[in-house]
């Protein structure tokens, strides 16, 4: 291993990867630590993103989507053009959604290459414990110093609970991978189903990944479990992988970066609250801090440009994201029969332009 490094990533997902890529496209050396072997497993999450053209429509001020959004092939399962929002009565309301549901594990590993193509080196099966100013201290008693270290290791991440204090709204998710054929639209379900959340059926090639994410303090005692095995016998219970975790679902944290520690990913919060998207929001934020690390070492431009540059790119998506999600909390905090009347042909568009992180009322 290299006695310094430009820059060393905590933690080889998409936030972290694409770091990485960036910053090492530039020249940069850039070493990222995971302590998983084989970054993408196990997988953790619904493995829905928009289109690359849907993410042009949902994220208009993010630049060059397609140089960002390089998915292989063989990382999509399903492309998929229509999404179900259906409330209880089981009566849904149908949008236009070019999506890909992903092979989540194919998808990071193709991350990983694209980083390793840059210039990037990693070092897997590596746990870090403790960060101290330039140094990222393993398990295993060795360190590795770094101009610039980045927390990319989710809402646990090792420099977020030591140097920031600021909590997040964490909603625990489980799903299963069924068997079986599943049809080609998309689907979120709301209501005692998945209080303060939503539970989804998101079809493959072949099965779904099928699951729920709650708000604990609307579930009056019943735990995650409970309401994961209700929801999911309704399609079967031919299941090849179960998998669980959870969501930042409060937005961003209000600073990314402290002295020479930048935060990215879940990590930073960068989780869409009133949808969940959090994989390509993630990328976003990895390509400005790659980019921004590199002018910082080459030019001195200050790292708190990170957070000018996504605010700039992502500030007004995520700003009615946040507003979405606490009206809908408020909303779902409703009995089935109320949430019912309030998902109608009325009110299709607010729903949908809610979910996707418009203004919904065209009034703020």
């Amino acid at each position: 291993m290299e006695d310094q490094w430009d820059v060393i990533i905590i933690g080889g997902g998409p936030a972290g990867s694409t770091t990485a890529r960036y910053a090492a496209s530039h020249g940069r050396k850039v070493l990222v630590v995971d302590g998983r072997e084989n970054i993408g497993s196990p997988l953790q999450c619904g493995e829905l993103v928009p289109s690359n053209e849907e993410m042009k429509r949902l994220c208009p001020k993010v630049p060059e989507i397609d140089d960002l959004f390089q998915t292989p092939d063989e990382a999509v399962s399903k492309k998929t053009e229509i999404m179900k929002i259906i409330p209880p009565s089981g009566k849904p309301l149908s949008f236009k959604f070019d999506g890909l549901v992903l092979n989540r594990v194919k998808h990071d590993e193709a991350l990983v290459e694209l980083a390793k193509k840059s210039g990037a080196t990693y070092l897997t099966g590596k746990r870090v414990v403790d960060v101290i100013d330039n140094k990222v201290i393993l398990k295993d008693g060795s360190e590795i110093t770094g101009k610039i270290i980045v927390g990319a290791g989710g809402h646990h991440d090792v420099i977020r609970r030591k140097y920031w204090d600021e909590e997040s709204l964490n909603i625990p998710v489980k799903f299963q991978l069924i068997e079986g054929e599943f049809g080609d639209d998309l689907e979120l379900h709301f209501g005692t189903v998945a209080p303060g959340g939503y539970a989804w059926m998101f079809p493959k090639k072949s099965g779904a990944n099928i699951g729920v994410g709650i708000q604990r303090k609307f579930s009056k005692g019943k735990s995650l479990n409970g309401y994961t095995e209700s929801f999911i016998k309704e399609y079967g219970d031919s299941a090849t992988f179960s998998g669980a975790g959870s969501l930042p679902m409060s937005g961003t944290i209000k600073t990314f970066v402290k002295g020479n520690y930048l935060l990215v990913g879940d990590a930073a919060g960068m989780v869409l609250p009133s949808n969940g998207a959090g994989i390509t929001i993630a990328m976003i934020g990895g390509r400005i801090a790659g980019n921004v690390i590199h002018e910082h070492l080459e030019h001195g431009l200050p790292l708190k440009e990170y957070e000018k540059r996504w605010k700039k790119q992502m500030g007004q998506v995520m700003k009615n994201s946040k507003r979405s999600f606490k009206l809908g909390s408020l909303l779902l905090r409703f009995p089935d029969w109320f949430i019912n009347l309030t998902f109608n042909r009325l009110t299709k568009s607010i729903i949908w332009r809610a979910i996707t992180c418009r203004r919904m009322l065209f009034i703020y």
